[in-house]
């Protein structure tokens, strides 16, 4: 949103605060995915955090000489796009397990 505002600079800083908070969300995923192992979801998860992270990174880094010509530049865009494409996976991934559920055990009427 801050993009399409013009606020690049803005948009910057709130990716920059996002590279932490992917980074330790990664490791926490990933950790809790070596403790217990369960299927392969949690393992999809995590690398999908890690692929998340890298594309917040790159969009970062992308728009850091760009924040003193206050454009947008391309790289930065299509980074940002594809860590929201990831994330719209990573919320079908997370809606599986309750859709098998449903699909086992049916509501009764």
């Amino acid at each position: 949103m801050a993009d399409a505002r013009g606020a690049h600079g803005l948009a910057f800083d709130a990716l920059l605060t996002a590279v932490p908070c992917t980074a330790v969300t990664a490791l926490v995923c990933f950790g809790d995915y070596l403790e217990h192992r369960e299927g392969t979801l949690g393992g999809l998860q995590s690398a999908l955090w890690g692929l998340a992270l890298a594309l917040v990174v790159l969009s970062c880094a992308a728009r850091s000489p760009a924040t003193q010509t206050h454009t947008l530049p391309p790289l930065g865009a299509s980074a940002l796009l594809a860590c929201l494409g990831v994330f719209g996976i990573k919320l079908v991934i997370a809606g599986v397990p309750h859709l098998r559920r449903l699909a086992l055990h049916p509501a009764k009427p």
